[in-house]
């Protein structure tokens, strides 16, 4: 498939966000000790990163002012279930921040200091799950249709989160918040490459049921594609293959494996270790680039059926 970089941005930023507040969430529910201003602005910048993960969806809509037509089909499509849920999300965070702004959600008595915490936390792992049900729920693509699709883009969305909480604590000087969730963030990492990793076994492994002999009805076992059917480019050569290389494609997924997951991984027990500030902060640092190169591999190695007859160019 041909990754649109909007939906790169819209699941990475989104993702990271979901885990900023859940992890945020996790901490107000088990009484950790944070401080009004540091929740304020961590909830502050995951509001942010929501927003413009919903406004870099937008960027690979054809006609932007009908996109609110989504909705419609909420009954049997899960994009239309995400594009429900995912303003809702970010209602709720924008509640709980403002709640926290005017007094009302601080301290334990406080009326909105377990609830909206908790409605955070439905929020986050319901949006997880639409969004990756998008794509497991297509058949007919079978690197996506599988449940490790949903473990993925939940347990790398709380890696990312996660490490961004525990770097935005360690700027603050929130040492018990770092203590408390920094092996969290270091159990999640690990937990995501290991995902991450039989994904990608399980992918490398797949026999698929179409094929060339299939799909045209030439029984031989040596059939070659030499050329893609037309000799000008069209939405299905643009839109269903992204046109890298082998080699190319081997470098990236070396790539995202180091940056999203095993550098990472070494800084956060550098932190752990040193109780240093920089490692949290180039942990964030490393793992963003790795996260786009991870969220573009997952798009680049889904091979949709129809490229049996337009992918290769003669």
């Amino acid at each position: 498939m041909h990754p649109a970089f909007s939906i790169l941005f819209f699941t990475t930023l989104a993702g990271a966000a979901q885990g900023l507040v859940f992890t945020l969430a996790l901490g107000a529910l088990f009484g950790l000790e944070m401080a009004p201003g540091f929740l304020t602005i961590a909830l502050g910048v995951a509001e942010v990163l929501l927003v413009a993960g919903l406004a870099a969806s937008f960027m690979h809509l054809g006609r932007k002012t009908r996109a609110w037509r989504a909705v419609l089909m909420w009954r049997t499509s899960w994009m239309s279930r995400e594009v429900i849920v995912l303003p809702g999300f970010i209602a709720l965070v924008a509640l709980w921040w403002l709640s926290l702004h005017s007094g009302q959600g601080v301290g334990v008595g406080a009326p909105w200091s377990w609830l909206l915490p908790v409605l955070v936390l439905f929020g986050a792992v319901a949006l997880w799950y639409c969004t990756a049900m998008i794509y497991a729920c297509l058949r007919f693509i079978e690197e996506w249709a599988h449940p490790l699709t949903i473990v993925n883009f939940t347990l790398i969305g709380l890696s990312s989160g996660l490490v961004l909480a525990c770097a935005m604590a360690a700027l603050a000087g929130e040492a018990r918040f770092v203590q408390v969730f920094g092996p969290c963030a270091l159990a999640a990492t690990l937990a995501a490459w290991a995902a991450r990793g039989q994904a990608l076994r399980r992918n490398a492994g797949i026999r698929h049921k179409s094929t060339l002999q299939s799909a045209t009805g030439i029984r031989t076992e040596k059939l070659v594609q030499k050329s893609m059917g037309m000799s000008a480019g069209s939405f299905n050569t643009r839109e269903f293959f992204h046109g890298a290389s082998l080699a190319a494609l081997k470098n990236i997924k070396l790539g995202f494996l180091l940056l999203a997951f095993a550098l990472p991984a070494l800084l956060l027990v550098w932190g752990l270790a040193s109780a240093a500030v920089l490692p949290w902060v180039l942990a964030v640092l490393v793992q963003a680039p790795g996260l786009l190169a991870e969220r573009w591999f997952f798009f680049a190695q889904a091979k949709h059926p129809q490229n049996l007859y337009y992918q290769v160019v003669s």
